[in-house]
């Protein structure tokens, strides 16, 4: 699967940025990549998780004491789920999150 994303980089780095900054990079490389498929995954599903786990913190955090502990160990999830996306896309696999890898998988799979 190795080769190079219509941004010049190779897919697996193109794919590791793509968690980097969350959902902001993740909506960065699935609007600018126009190819791989590798990395348009690896983008959405960036985007959905980490956008999903952004606005849920925002709604938790307007509930004292319970939205926050829970709020927190989204988060933490987060971090996990950070790292092992930045390190299977670099390894060049395609790992699915929990719900959002399977939406994700479908909608690229749709596309052209």
């Amino acid at each position: 699967m190795e080769g190079k994303s219509s941004t010049g980089l190779d897919e697996n780095l193109a794919g590791l940025l793509c968690y980097l900054l969350t959902w902001i990079t993740g909506l960065v490389f699935f609007l600018i990549e126009k190819e791989s498929k590798f990395v348009k995954f690896h983008a959405l599903q960036s985007l959905l998780f980490f956008g999903g786990i952004f606005v849920a913190n925002i709604v938790l955090g307007m509930i004292p004491f319970i939205g926050w502990l829970i709020g927190l160990l989204l988060v933490i999830a987060g971090i996990v789920f950070w790292i092992i996306g930045m390190v299977k896309a670099f390894n060049n696999e395609k790992y699915k999150f929990p719900i959002v890898g399977d939406i994700a998988e479908k909608q690229i799979a749709n596309q052209k």
